[in-house]
């Protein structure tokens, strides 16, 4: 066939890299992510031979703000409401929702999920706290950082038009169990 191409195969880059000072508690990256194929193409992993066990993520992150912003979410009087309540269902919507936003994720059924939020008066900050549970084939570490951020960025939206400046950050995963893999602790 005349002016035929064959599709490009993206192959990855090589990943593996040796830990630089500085990288606080990370340890060497695996040249092998269960995402990609032998070829180097994008993949949602085969978990069907996997136990099914029960798993749980927590995760959080926090958003640094004014500390008259901050008054206003703990005092109840910012313009528009609830703003940490509406923040909470925000986030468990978003954990429901993870497979529709990150796109090799798989569907969980859901068992439980807690929202907690703590107040730093002193440093403008709220800090988000979630805990996702499941009894499934794989875990739940995606759905836990998906529902901090969105809980995060609701706190931002409700607030912004007093407090642009909003920083959010440090969002991570804090632990995990269940699986294969087992436990992990955050700096543990």
């Amino acid at each position: 066939m005349r002016g035929a191409v064959s599709p490009p195969t993206h192959q990855p880059p090589a990943m593996a890299r040796k830990s630089k000072p500085g990288d606080a508690g990370h340890a060497p990256v695996s040249a092998h992510f269960t995402h990609f194929d032998e070829r180097g193409l994008a993949r949602m992993v085969d978990v069907g031979d996997k136990a099914v066990t029960h798993r749980i993520a927590r995760a959080g992150g926090r958003i640094a703000m004014q500390p008259a912003t901050l008054a206003a979410i703990a005092a109840g009087t910012a313009k528009k409401g609830d703003v940490l309540g509406v923040a909470r269902i925000a986030a468990i919507m978003a954990s429901k929702r993870t497979s529709d936003l990150i796109p090799l994720c798989h569907p969980l059924a859901l068992t439980n999920v807690s929202v907690d939020f703590t107040l730093d008066a002193a440093g403008g900050i709220v800090t988000i706290e979630v805990t996702c549970e499941t009894r499934d084939r794989t875990g739940v570490e995606m759905e836990a950082l998906t529902a901090a951020a969105a809980g995060l960025l609701t706190i931002y939206d409700m607030c912004k038009s007093v407090d642009r400046g909003m920083r959010i950050g440090d969002i991570a995963l804090l632990e995990k169990s269940g699986g294969k893999s087992g436990r992990y602790v955050a700096g543990g």
